[in-house]
């Protein structure tokens, strides 16, 4: 089995011997790590998407607006990743993303994994008819992980999530007050043996 950094180097040199950029390089690197680290087929599509590369022209999105749409070609996975991992702090300010035609969606979904531990916030995604819940960078939710993914995301939506609590301020003033049952009250043996207490000045 290929150790996870074997794989970041590989990637990396690939990347840059199809003609981009060692930093862009580095980040795709990253990507297809992660990808591979989730379990997700990053090894196998970034073949797929070189061997296209080398045929067919994808559209470069440099700016990202509220709604990327196309008139021909299909955006490419790496360059829109980028951008959106360059814009993600003022994306963030957006209700919702939309682009139309992606290619290989799943280069370009972990380029977002990513966006959302700088940005501190879960993203949900639809790729078509497919949802998708990226964590923090931590883990990928979906019931559409186990299918085979598209090459081609015809229109996906993207979402920033607000952190909020999972329980209610019942829940939680319940489980607090819990827990004030291991507090213990102070007493005078306490008092005694706490740090500096006892100590002789011998001066």
């Amino acid at each position: 089995m290929r150790s996870l950094s074997e794989i970041e180097t590989t990637a990396k040199r690939a990347s840059r011997a199809i003609g981009f950029s060692w930093g862009v390089s580095e980040e795709i690197a990253k990507s297809i790590r992660l990808l591979e680290l989730f379990g997700l087929p990053g090894i196998k599509n970034i073949n797929q998407y070189f061997e296209d590369k080398k045929v067919k022209k994808f559209e470069n999105l440099n700016l990202i607006t509220e709604k990327n749409l196309l008139s021909s070609d299909a955006f490419c996975p790496v360059t829109l990743g980028v951008s959106f991992l360059d814009q993600v702090r003022s994306l963030e300010k957006l209700k919702k993303i939309q682009f139309a035609n992606v290619a290989y969606p799943i280069i370009f979904l972990s380029f977002l994994s990513r966006a959302s531990e700088v940005i501190g916030k879960k993203i949900f995604i639809t790729i078509d008819d497919n949802k998708i819940l990226l964590n923090f960078n931590v883990s990928i939710s979906s019931n559409f992980i186990n299918e085979k993914f598209p090459k081609f995301g015809k229109n996906i939506e993207i979402e920033f999530i607000e952190n909020q609590d999972n329980f209610t301020d019942y829940e939680w003033k319940n489980l607090y007050n819990l827990s004030e049952n291991t507090f213990v009250e102070e007493s005078d043996s306490l008092k005694q043996g706490a740090a500096g207490a006892g100590l002789t000045d011998n001066d």
